[in-house]
This record gives C-alpha cells, sequence and structure tokens, in this order.
C-alpha cells in the first residue's frame, strides 16, 4: 500500500505544481487586467453559489469509495441523484439572481449568477465512475482531469481579459474549466449512465452526516465573506477574496496529493489501531514539515511579492495574505483528521465538530467585523483557526488514542525550525528592506526564499541528528533523495 500511496502522491504532487503555477499566473495576470471590484463581483457570486450548492451536497464520490463492491446500480444512482441536485440547484440560483442583485445593489450580478447556474448544473454530468481509481489508489487520472481543466480555464480565463479586461474572464474560465472536466472525465472511463435511485437510501446513509457537515462548514467559511459584500462593499470583498486564495494556495496545493491519497489508505487498514495510528502520525508530520515552510514563506515575502507581481492597487491583501497564511500552514497540525474520521466511519462526528466550530466561529467574526473592518476580520480568523487546530487534536484524539501532548510534541522540529526560519528571514528583511524596482523586488524575493529554506532544512535536519535520528518526515526525505540518487546513477552509467 505503501508504493501506492507513494506513486498516488508523485500524480498528484505532479499535478499540484503545474496546477499551482497556472493558478498563480492566473491571479496574477487578472489581479494586472482588472480591478479588485471584478474580484469582489465574481467572489460574491461564487460565495453564494458554493452556499446554495453545499445545501444539497450529496458526497456521492465518498459513499462510492467507502463501499466494498459498488455495482454499475450505485453509479446510476450516483449520476442521477447528482444530476438531479445540481439541476435543482441551477434553476434555483437562476430564481435568485435578480432578488440577490437588488439586495446588494449590484445590477452585474444577476447576469453572472445566471452563468454560474449553468456551469452548476453542468458538473452534474460528471463522471461518478471516477472515484473507481481513487478507490483503488490510482491517481495519473487525477493528474490528466485536474490539469487539463486549470489549463484550459487559464487560456479562456487570460484571453478573454485581454480583450475585455472584464469580470467575465472570472466567470468564462470558471465555465470552460469544468466543461472540460465533464467531457474528459468520460474518456477516462467510459460510461453510460442510467437513470436509477435504487441505491439512493443506501448511498446516503454514508453520506447524510458529510452533507450536514458540508452545509455547515461552507456557511462557517462564507459567511465572512457575504458579510464583507453586504457592510464594506464589493472592492473591499475583493481584496479579501484575492488575499484569501493566495494565501490558501500555497499550504491546499502543496499539502492536497497528500490529503487525496489519505481516505483510500487509512480506509485499507482502519480495522489495525497501531497500524492507522502510525499512519496517521507519520502522514501529519509530513504534511506540517512541508507546508509550515510554504505557508510562512508566503508571509514573509508577500509585500515584495504582492508590489512586483499585482502592483500597488493590491497592497491591501497584503494583510490578508501575511496572517491567513500563517493560519493555514499551522492548521496543518490537525489536517488529516477528515480523511481519518472517514475512513472509521465517524462522519457524525464530524458533523458535531462543524456544528461546535460554527457556533464558536461565527460571533467572533461578527465582532471582528464591527470592531475592526476588514483588519478585524483577518484577525478574527485567525482566534477560530488556533481553536479549530484544538478542537481537531481533540478529535484525533477520540479516534485513535493519541494526546494533544503527543501531537503537538510530533511536530516539535517543524514548530521550531520554522521560528529559526521566521527570524532569520525578518533580520535579512530588515537589513536590505523589501521594496525597490522590478529587479530588486525578484532579487530580494529570492533572497528570502533561498535563506529562508536553508534555515529551516538545516535546523530541521540538526534538532533531528540531535534527537538521535528518530522515525520522521526527515527518514522520508532521505529514502526519497537516496531513490532518486540511485536512478540518477543508473541513468549516468547506462
Amino acid at each position: 500500500m505503501k508504493d501506492k500511496l507513494a506513486k498516488g502522491v508523485a500524480w498528484l504532487g505532479a499535478a499540484k505544481v503545474i496546477i499551482n503555477l497556472l493558478a498563480l499566473g492566473s491571479t496574477l495576470i487578472l489581479a494586472r487586467l482588472l480591478t479588485p471590484e471584478d474580484f469582489g463581483l465574481f467572489s460574491l457570486a461564487l460565495t453564494l453559489l458554493t452556499i446554495i450548492s453545499s445545501l444539497t451536497e450529496l458526497s456521492m464520490a465518498n459513499a462510492l469509495i467507502h463501499h466494498k463492491s459498488p455495482s454499475d446500480e450505485h453509479f446510476n444512482t450516483a449520476w442521477t441523484l447528482n444530476l438531479t441536485r445540481s439541476t435543482i440547484v441551477g434553476l434555483l440560483f437562476c430564481i435568485a439572481a435578480p432578488i440577490t442583485a437588488s439586495i446588494y445593489h449590484e445590477p452585474k450580478l444577476t447576469n453572472v449568477m445566471f452563468f454560474l447556474a449553468a456551469s452548476i448544473a453542468m458538473t452534474g454530468l460528471n463522471n461518478p465512475k471516477m472515484v473507481l481509481m481513487t478507490r483503488d489508489l490510482i491517481f495519473w487520472q487525477e493528474f490528466a482531469l485536474t490539469v487539463s481543466q486549470k489549463l484550459v480555464g487559464f487560456i479562456v480565463g487570460v484571453t478573454i481579459a485581454l480583450i475585455y479586461k472584464s469580470y467575465w474572464a472570472l466567470v468564462g474560465g470558471m465555465i470552460a474549466s469544468q466543461l472540460v472536466g465533464v467531457v474528459i472525465s468520460y474518456i477516462i472511463i467510459p460510461f453510460k449512465p442510467k437513470f436509477a435511485f435504487s441505491h439512493a437510501k443506501e448511498l446516503w446513509s454514508f453520506s447524510v452526516w458529510l452533507t450536514l457537515g458540508q452545509i455547515v462548514n461552507t456557511l462557517n467559511w462564507k459567511l465572512d465573506q457575504l458579510l464583507i459584500a453586504s457592510y464594506l462593499g464589493v472592492k473591499q470583498l475583493g481584496y479579501y477574496s484575492v488575499g484569501d486564495n493566495l494565501a490558501a494556495m500555497p499550504t491546499r496545493e502543496t499539502i492536497g496529493p497528500l490529503q487525496t491519497t489519505l481516505f483510500p489508505g487509512f480506509k485499507q487498514i482502519v480495522h489495525d489501531n497501531e497500524r492507522l495510528k502510525q499512519a496517521y502520525k507519520s502522514a501529519q508530520s509530513l504534511i506540517t514539515a512541508i507546508a509550515l515552510p510554504i505557508g510562512v514563506g508566503c508571509a514573509l515575502i508577500a509585500h515584495s511579492l504582492v508590489l512586483l507581481a499585482m502592483g500597488a492597487k493590491w497592497l491591501p491583501v497584503v494583510q490578508v495574505i501575511q496572517v491567513l497564511s500563517c493560519v493555514f500552514a499551522l492548521q496543518t497540525l490537525s489536517s488529516p483528521v477528515q480523511p481519518l474520521a472517514m475512513a472509521k466511519g465517524e462522519t457524525k462526528l464530524l458533523f458535531k465538530r462543524d456544528m461546535f466550530s460554527f457556533a464558536i466561529r461565527v460571533p467572533i467574526i461578527i465582532a471582528g467585523l464591527f470592531l475592526g473592518g476588514l483588519v478585524g476580520i483577518i484577525y478574527a480568523r485567525s482566534i477560530t483557526g488556533v481553536i479549530a487546530i484544538f478542537i481537531n487534536m481533540h478529535l484525533v484524539r477520540r479516534l485513535i488514542g493519541t494526546k494533544i501532548i503527543e501531537q503537538i510534541a510530533d511536530n516539535a522540529r517543524s514548530l521550531v525550525s520554522i521560528v529559526v526560519m521566521a527570524v532569520g528571514v525578518l533580520y535579512l528583511e530588515h537589513l536590505i528592506g523589501r521594496d525597490g524596482g522590478h529587479l530588486e523586488l525578484l532579487l530580494k524575493i529570492g533572497a528570502f526564499i533561498i535563506s529562508g529554506a536553508l534555515l529551516y532544512l538545516l535546523s530541521h535536519f540538526l534538532l533531528w541528528t540531535i534527537a538521535g535520528k528518530p522515525i520522521g518526515p526527515e527518514n522520508e526525505v532521505v529514502r526519497m533523495v537516496s531513490k532518486l540518487t540511485a536512478k540518477v546513477k543508473r541513468l549516468t552509467q547506462a
């Protein structure tokens, strides 16, 4: 299984690298061509769509992965349910469009919502049999699907932006990406779907708590954007949504390949608690060791990067990136809890967690808005983010018996190393500054990245050596470097 997971991570890792580059390139190019108001308008429509979609989310893919031996009737049922659900959501979104535009005093919102309604209806046609490959820990299809989607979305979005310099670039890119996803899913695994509801109850019994949890989570994480749009306007929402996306992108896309493989991987050893406990520990410590320097590093170079790539008009997003990227990085201390709970069939427990987090987060976010505006919301999110870490750690303790102090101790070297890295880069920034012309900014960003990476790696491996080289993420790095070195030697000798 370990080899399958390694291959899966390799495929998904390659996909994420390409997707990251395309997503970053798209955001930076579109930020140059469009305005914060354009991003804010699209973000508002997308937030509303995400909320209404979550109210009917069926989580059929996870139910099919969890099923021991799904038949064609199971896949037909899943396809029928998804198509029915997406069609209803699309119609509701169309009906709500003019009313919503009137509420937010944004006439342009109506047509944007009409097009997004068509896009959500289209997603109901996706091939449910794609989960078969994920279930069997085969992930090359994920590479083909996600990379082609992102590439087409990038090309279409940037082309429209260059011609029209309008928010329609964001809408067009999204729709093109979803259309390509539907087509390619049937090319990878041929499937002729039929309408069927015979296994609806069976599939729903697993996914119901995931659906309810998704509803709560969506409301939890999208409420702040609705509040900003209502009280601060779409321009401030544009700053916030772009900053939030850029802050999440490095951590999310880096750990995505590992996260995707964990649910089917944990599922295969769920009945052996000691193996499951060790697998969780190994996966979690590796994720954190990778994500922490990337997330915190993003915060450290945010000012120079935004100034270089997006221009001075986008400087308000710097504070959003600096705070939230650190929060996202720290949250990897407990991020594998979702696939762990799903593998154990504890989806109801995840729903209870989401409800508890919702009850805590919403009042803090609202208080942050009214006390400090956009900055208040940013720091409110940092508080709730730290609280969420300990909630998830408590859940891990309940699922596999690992104490919270043990979970923190497993990541002690990463946490200490990230402090060393941050102090070193901040000192370098103090010496050379963070402003300048394009070439000077580029050189400074390079200096920050190289110095930060060296400080983190040296500190990590020094602490590992002092500790007696215990089993941890360092072993995986050494193993991968050894395999790569051996392959290079074989190629040079051939």
